[in-house]
């Protein structure tokens, strides 16, 4: 890892707008290419910082915010192999992208190993690089809008109303189980069940509920309902014991609108409860049920850590302590 810079900037060349769509830090020991970025994307709203050097890159990236740093993969001193490597390790939040040449796409390719998100080839003309950078950007707007803060909340939101996408959410009055079902209970001992909010954004989407059967018995802990996410079957244990009386047909039939809230309206199947008074005490609600989301927050981030570790080669770019929505859906 090469962490050579300078701070200071001899070739810095600025061309900005104010309000950018994005802030573009462009390194390039080719003028042309370097003039090229600041004229065609400073006229769509794009504010563009060019230098000739990589070691002015990692000076520039420690001093000012940039959505994302174009890097030419062939230069003197410091390649876009080593920009790629010091950029992600010093600023994550950068998303790199490498300029190319035809002949040097596989070397290119290869870099993505290393964090980079994708590569540009050269020569370019002014509406493939608009539209390259566009893509780009719609690219890292989903990557951050998909990107979940462990934070929890106790919120009084009704079904209708969407919950904070970014972070977890829990209903003030439901309890959660330990494998993150929700129970909602009625006076009658009727419990309504779903999925949590900790389950459903970590899962992403669902393609299908394999719904258990009108009037079967089931007992606590033992399988009540299935999520399907193409080959992945995902089953949910029964916190309560009972008879199913409700199956919830309409949520079936609209999936999607448990990307709106999971609770509420979105419960999947309800029991007639028969030990409810003593099950209810292993489940968790209000300020214990944001504790125990934390918990396994905390749990989760461990997991993934390590199970990326275990798949990561050597000299790697590792994402470490992010979760995503539907970060089990990219899972093998």
């Amino acid at each position: 890892l090469n962490l050579d810079y300078t701070s200071e900037a001899k070739t810095l060349k600025r061309a900005e707008v104010p309000n950018p769509k994005a802030k573009i830090l462009c390194v390039d020991d080719e003028e042309v290419i370097l003039g090229s970025f600041r004229k065609i994307l400073v006229l769509d709203g794009y504010t563009v910082d060019t230098v000739e050097t990589g070691q002015e890159a990692l000076g520039l990236i420690q001093k000012h915010h940039y959505d994302f740093v174009f890097t030419d993969l062939k230069m003197p001193l410091m390649d876009g192999v080593e920009v790629t490597k010091a950029v992600k390790h010093m600023r994550p939040d950068i998303d790199v992208i490498i300029i190319t040449g035809y002949a040097s796409v596989e070397t290119a390719v290869e870099t993505m190993k290393y964090g980079a998100m994708d590569y540009v080839q050269k020569p370019f003309t002014e509406d493939e690089l608009l539209d390259f950078v566009k893509k780009t950007l719609i690219k890292r707007q989903d990557k951050i809008q998909k990107q979940l803060k462990p934070k929890v909340h106790i919120t009084h939101v009704p079904a209708s109303g969407d919950f904070i996408k970014g972070e977890f959410s829990i209903p003030g009055g439901v309890f959660i189980s330990k494998n993150h079902t929700w129970v909602s209970m009625n006076q009658e001992g009727i419990a309504k069940i779903g999925i949590d909010d900790f389950a459903k954004k970590l899962i992403g989407r669902v393609y299908s509920i394999e719904l258990p059967n009108l009037g079967m018995n089931v007992k606590a802990g033992q399988p009540l309902f299935t999520v399907k996410q193409g080959n992945r079957n995902i089953t949910f244990n029964s916190p309560v014991s009972g008879k199913v009386s409700q199956i919830n047909t309409l949520l079936k039939e609209n999936l999607d609108a448990l990307n709106i809230t999971p609770y509420e309206r979105n419960w999947i199947c309800a029991l007639d409860t028969d030990n409810i008074d003593n099950e209810i005490k292993g489940m968790n609600i209000g300020k214990s049920a944001v504790a125990f989301f934390q918990e396994d927050i905390e749990k989760f981030k461990v997991l993934m850590k390590d199970l990326l570790k275990s798949e990561k080669r050597e000299g790697e770019y590792v994402e470490e302590d992010q979760m995503y929505i539907g970060q089990l859906e990219k899972l093998n």
